[in-house]
């Protein structure tokens, strides 16, 4: 169903994938950004984009369970990260990691910006996903 592609002519990525092909046919789920609310909307880890990562990847669960897909579907994400540091970008990308969302790999964007919607906010991500059956 998702066939992931590393192009060998190109430099190869560590943990994600150049591009996800779909067979047509199957249902997508473009889900928007997780953010790092909890369920009473107040700011998970102020200060803290690992803290953060975390709490957007719980979150992030929770939109695939409710559209009825799950971490391993997910072909494409956007990780939006406040700051300039490459440190600081990488912190949040080993989050990603260790959630099981490269294991695909998908293919995926880490992009550092100057803020985000939330007061304090410093981490969204945007994915796509497969649902299956």
């Amino acid at each position: 169903m998702i066939q992931r592609v590393t192009v060998p002519s190109l430099f190869p990525p560590p943990t994600y994938s150049h591009a996800s092909v779909v067979e047509a046919g199957t249902r997508l789920a473009f889900l928007a950004g997780s953010v790092p609310l909890d369920a009473g909307g107040e700011l998970v880890g102020p200060g803290d984009p690992v803290r953060q990562a975390e709490q957007v990847i719980s979150n992030l669960r929770e939109q695939l369970t409710a559209v009825g897909s799950d971490l391993a579907h997910v072909v494409s994400t956007d990780v939006y990260v406040v700051g300039s540091e490459p440190a600081v970008l990488s912190a949040v990308w080993e989050v990603v990691e260790a959630s099981g969302l490269s294991a695909g790999p998908h293919s995926s964007t880490l992009i550092g910006v100057a803020c985000l919607g939330y007061t304090g906010q410093l981490v969204e991500i945007t994915a796509t996903a497969v649902v299956p059956g």
